[in-house]
């Protein structure tokens, strides 16, 4: 019988008041591994109301003595490293090697941030600097936590991207409400198991799982929640911009990223980039390589190396290590299989691939893909590029800011006076060049333009995103030059 997986708050696990739960289907095994609690808005109240309180002690204590409670969350994580594994592979289909590599960064992530907040300084102002003032006012700017965060992390990195919300908020004194994405909860319920253990105060995160019908609408709007860190889809996000309480908002969205390969591009090097940022965890990542302009003149030579890099992927269960791993539902495997359908129809063409097995699509490319082709514009997130050809560079920046996204971008050239003209012409949060395009490291800025999403992550960012700046002036003595106004 498949364990029923209770939620976290103010200290206890409990089950719902509700006794109804979620059931969670493995993407691979095809059988359920785990219900979670399917709670009630009552319960949210309680959950946030928790979080408000815990949040003001939380605060006072130092930040040494905050991140003294993350690091033996590091501990804990890296000593039930594969069991949190094995629950990532069985729940989102991912392998057990990148399960486990998942964990380990999320150790090192949470590390950095520890290490990132204690070095981060306040600032002060001499008043005499401005036209008009005198050194008998002084400014000491800190930053102060926002309050308490709303944590909404998606199924693809259940527990990497959690943390990175988790832990940059937690370090600067703010509590959570960790909502993780329903496909992915039984993996975030680990990694809260192991925040736990390590006696963080009661309230200070509080994990809650339900339905999106029920609850989701209902933490959003809630009059108690100071700000949202979002990670998921374009149309969620937008949802949630238009219903948020004037709040700060950070959102990573979908992706189109497009490889611009130039006539004179390293060929080879930019095939072997292009699959493992196309084709890696079956293209589930924000930030795959979605899409490939290429330079007419050396399209078929580009084309015929990814094909033949395409056949060396290994297709099958993710208990074997394999590249290619069913898709996370049938309804994505469907939305995908309807854009590959769409360009065929449209007369794209096939150059390897277009087999399906329930919710395991084999790795496919697509030749000679034209605008009018669902493929050339909509997120795929599945094993399918699209190679479209260009007949300058003008073009391929033409094309790839026609898009309504804007995560990533990779440019593949030899002539570095070439990549540096285009980049800033790509309207994308990051270019990468002669690279794929990818997420990390993770102190690296992470920005999302257009309908990519808002605000900027990265541990620094983030920490900058869940705190404000508070100003505190200090008047030394009265003078008679004072400023007055």
């Amino acid at each position: 019988m498949a364990k029923n997986y209770q939620f976290y708050i103010n200290g206890e696990w409990r089950e719902s008041r509700s006794k109804e739960s979620i059931s969670i289907l493995s993407p691979y095994l095809r059988k359920e591994i785990g219900l979670v609690q399917a709670i009630s808005q009552d319960e949210v109240d309680e959950a946030i109301n928790g979080a408000k309180l815990a949040q003001k002690e939380w605060a006072h204590l130092s930040v040494r003595a905050r991140g003294a409670y993350l690091y033996k969350w590091v501990d804990e994580l890296l000593a039930m490293k594969n069991e949190i594994a094995q629950s990532i592979m069985e729940e989102v289909g991912k392998t057990f090697n990148d399960a486990v590599k998942e964990v380990e960064r999320t150790a090192d992530f949470i590390q950095y941030t520890i290490e990132e907040a204690t070095h981060m300084q306040g600032e002060s102002m001499w008043g005499e600097n401005f036209p008009g003032g005198n050194r008998s006012k002084i400014a000491m700017t800190n930053r102060v936590p926002l309050g308490v965060i709303l944590a909404i992390s998606p199924f693809n990195y259940p527990v990497n991207l959690s943390a990175a919300k988790i832990a940059p908020s937690l370090i600067v004194g703010n509590a959570v409400i960790f909502k993780p994405a329903t496909q992915g909860a039984i993996s975030g319920v680990k990694m809260i198991e192991a925040l736990h253990k390590t006696g963080l105060p009661k309230g200070v995160l509080n994990l809650v799982t339900g339905r999106g019908s029920v609850i989701g609408d209902y933490l959003v709007e809630h009059p108690d929640i100071d700000m949202i860190s979002f990670t998921g889809g374009t149309v969620t996000g937008q949802h949630i911009a238009k219903i948020s309480n004037m709040i700060p908002l950070v959102m990573e969205l979908g992706g189109k990223d497009p490889a611009i390969v130039r006539e004179d591009a390293d060929l080879e090097f930019a095939s072997k980039q292009i699959i493992s940022g196309a084709y890696s965890y079956s293209g589930q990542r924000c930030t795959a390589i979605k899409r490939v302009l290429v330079n007419e003149t050396v399209a078929d030579e580009l084309v015929s190396l990814l094909k033949e890099e395409i056949e060396s992927l290994t297709v099958g269960s993710p208990e074997e290590n394999n590249i290619i791993v069913p898709l996370i539902d049938d309804k994505s495997a469907d939305f995908v299989q309807g854009l590959i359908d769409d360009a065929l129809t449209k007369e794209a063409t096939l150059v390897v691939g277009n087999k399906r097995e329930g919710n395991l699509i084999y790795p496919t490319l697509l030749d000679n893909v034209t605008t009018d082709m669902r493929i050339a514009w909509e997120e795929p997130f599945g094993p399918v590029l699209p190679i479209i050809r260009v007949k300058s560079d003008k073009e391929a920046i033409t094309l790839a800011n026609a898009s309504e996204f804007g995560l990533q971008a990779s440019v593949f050239t030899k002539d570095i006076n070439k990549a540096f003209t285009i980049a800033p012409q790509v309207e994308a949060g990051s270019v990468q060049i002669n690279g794929r395009t990818e997420r990390g490291p993770d102190h690296f800025p992470f920005i999302g333009i257009k309908g990519s999403g808002m605000g900027t992550q990265g541990i620094r960012r983030s920490i900058e995103a869940m705190t404000r700046e508070k100003v505190t002036i200090i008047n030394i003595g009265v003078s008679i030059d004072v400023w007055t106004h």
